[in-house]
């Protein structure tokens, strides 16, 4: 039998989603007789044409509105493969209703207007795919007929996209350009488009290769209900969310930790040796435990995490806002548990993935939370498993939905608290203002520099560090107070909790410009040594710090000559997969637009390099 893939369509608002399904099903001869007949005694397009949109867009409102509400399935099949499509709407209302087709997808097409290009909720559409897992995304420029079939306007959308898409982690891309409404690059190559050399839009989805996206190691079955037709029989059954169960198999049921062997798997009344993730079978045991629906079955060498916090990042999809202390029902596998919001860590900015600080969470919001659970629960890391990673937010009065939420990375909260003052307990904090003035430090006698921010950036290997401390051995030598804030050095200590997603990323460079600012508040000057490889962040930094004392120096090296210096293999193990998301190799550089002062580190000596710096502070402190 042929595999099936799970695929979302998502985009702004009429760049064409239920038109190129429906053309797309048309074309590929997978609507029924008296569904075309309909569509031809339907309305039809300004031209004369069917209008194909009315496929998936089967509400009133929708026909109507002209626009896609509800999440629209449709089934088709092809020689190579079978498909389950979601038709998500574009619309910012219903973007509850794009992350519920994104839960459970194997690939997303995401559109673009070429007209339009990449719009904010093209990018929020993107964030939700890589918060939800979806590993590999199609972007589709569609309405490529009102361009010109213009290649610069194609490649010009792709670039931008492309970059956003590595910023969240997303590497699997595949960009096509299409005409929906006719049919261009759907199931067929497009004459008017002969400069495009990849696959057509189904060729593609028949042949990408999904089943590597499977957790075939973690063994976990939740519980759904026990199974009891006679005194003689007593089974669980459940859908298997990840790993293999094989028969003469030791498992364990959590929570009560009791231990038995698979005694037989069966798949209605036909028994089997084994069972893979996503097959719903009933299980029988060599021992008579007290398990019930909730219960979870697993390996006992391997068993999940178990949480009485969680840090989740999720969804905000109710219409009642959520604020700290909020109580929330989470729906986890076959379990309900309660939970309290401790803290709103910070919301995202999907068009600028820039942290804020939020009050409280409305609908369509991104952001960090805190849990606090009623009791614990036995999960894993959704960038690990998925189906035991997945959380539903629920009210607790109402029964409403109100999140999506996926669990990240196991942290040990105490130490967390204990060891990282940023986290906070949102409790009443003023800023103390001290009896010391800025001016009273520079008239101290001996004190002639201004304290500024010298912000290091550049690719690795373009001589951040060597230079920063070459340059703050010149400064004391001269009777200067200085530090170094080195990359490397900062996540041995204050950023250890911190790893290397964008997101994570980001907030490493808040940290340091907070510690940056308060060293330069002290009277130093604070030289820093950090990639810090986007523009928004470090704008951030520039706003934390403050415009006057951020200067922002860009050490510009070539990507050929930072790895002929790359003495610690760095590029090498990039270029090799075991890097994922290194900047330069598989995640992007944006050099600065108007640096304070460019230094070319590929022909310079390191004298000559901290000359320049030295000449620019003295020139701030006149």
């Amino acid at each position: 039998m042929t595999d099936l893939l799970r695929f979302m369509t998502a985009g702004s608002v009429d760049d064409g989603k239920s038109t190129m399904i429906g053309r797309l099903l048309y074309d590929a001869d997978a609507l029924y007789d008296d569904h075309i007949e309909a569509l031809s005694k339907g309305v039809r397009c300004k031209d004369g044409s069917m209008d194909f949109s009315l496929v998936t867009d089967g509400l009133r409102a929708e026909r109507e509105q002209g626009i896609t509400i509800d999440v629209a399935y449709r089934y088709f099949a092809t020689p190579h493969r079978r498909f389950i499509i979601a038709d998500a709407p574009g619309h910012e209302q219903y973007t509850r209703n794009m992350a519920t087709a994104a839960s459970n997808a194997d690939l997303a097409v995401l559109l673009i207007d070429a007209r339009l290009g990449v719009q904010t909720q093209s990018k929020r559409h993107a964030f939700i795919c890589s918060l939800l897992g979806v590993p590999r995304l199609v972007v589709a420029v569609n309405k490529m007929d009102l361009v010109g079939f213009s290649e610069s306007r194609f490649r010009e959308i792709e670039e931008e996209y492309r970059q956003f898409a590595l910023r969240l982690g997303l590497k699997n891309l595949q960009f096509i350009p299409v005409c929906a409404v006719d049919g261009d690059n759907l199931l067929h190559r497009s004459e008017r488009m002969p400069w495009y050399a990849g696959p057509c839009l189904l060729s593609y989805l028949e042949h990408v290769y999904v089943a590597g996206d499977r957790n075939l190691v973690d063994f976990r079955m939740p519980v759904q209900r026990v199974v009891r037709p006679s005194s003689a029989f007593r089974g669980y059954s459940g859908t298997v969310a990840s790993g293999v169960l094989r028969m003469g198999d030791d498992v364990v049921a959590l929570p009560s930790g009791f231990r038995s062997r698979i005694t037989g798997i069966y798949l209605g009344a036909a028994a089997l040796t084994q069972a893979v993730a996503g097959q719903s079978v009933t299980v029988t045991l060599d021992d008579e435990l007290d398990i019930g629906r909730g219960d979870l079955l697993a390996h006992p060498g391997n068993i999940p995490h178990e949480y009485k916090e969680l840090e989740v990042m999720v969804v905000w999809t109710g219409d009642e806002p959520l604020v700290q202390g909020s109580v929330v029902q989470l729906k986890h596998a076959c379990q309900w548990v309660k939970a309290r919001c401790e803290a709103i860590c910070y919301r995202v900015d999907p068009d600028t993935l820039r942290q804020e600080q939020a009050d409280a969470l409305n609908l369509n919001d991104i952001a960090r939370l805190r849990l606090t659970l009623y009791r614990p629960i036995f999960a894993d890391a959704y960038s690990r498993n998925r189906s035991m990673g997945a959380l539903v937010l629920v009210s607790a009065t109402s029964n409403d939905t109100l999140g999506a939420a996926t669990i990240l990375e196991r942290i040990d909260y105490d130490a967390v608290l204990k060891s990282d003052r940023s986290v906070t307990e949102q409790r009443e904090i003023v800023w103390h203002q001290g009896q010391v003035t800025p001016a009273e430090r520079q008239a101290l006698p001996g004190f002639r520099h201004q304290p500024v921010v010298l912000w290091l950036t550049g690719l690795s290997g373009s001589g951040k560090s060597t230079i920063a401390f070459a340059l703050e051995r010149r400064l004391i030598s001269r009777g200067t107070p200085c530090c170094v804030l080195d990359g490397d050095n900062i996540r041995h200590g204050l950023n250890r909790d911190l790893g290397f997603s964008p997101l994570d990323r980001t907030e490493n460079i808040r940290r340091v410009a907070e510690v940056a600012r308060l060293m330069m508040d002290a009277g130093l000057i604070v030289i820093t040594s950090f990639i810090s490889p986007f523009r928004d962040d470090r704008a951030m930094a520039r706003s934390i710090i403050g415009t006057e004392q951020f200067v922002e120096v860009y050490l510009n090296a070539s990507l050929e000559v930072c790895e002929k210096r790359d003495t610690k293999g760095l590029y090498q193990k990039a270029r090799a997969g075991e890097l994922p998301g290194f900047t330069g190799i598989s995640s992007p550089y944006e050099p600065p637009e108007n640096p304070s002062l460019t230094i070319d580190t590929s022909s310079l000596t390191i004298d000559t390099c901290v000359n320049s710096l030295l000449a620019k502070v003295t020139s701030l402190s006149k």
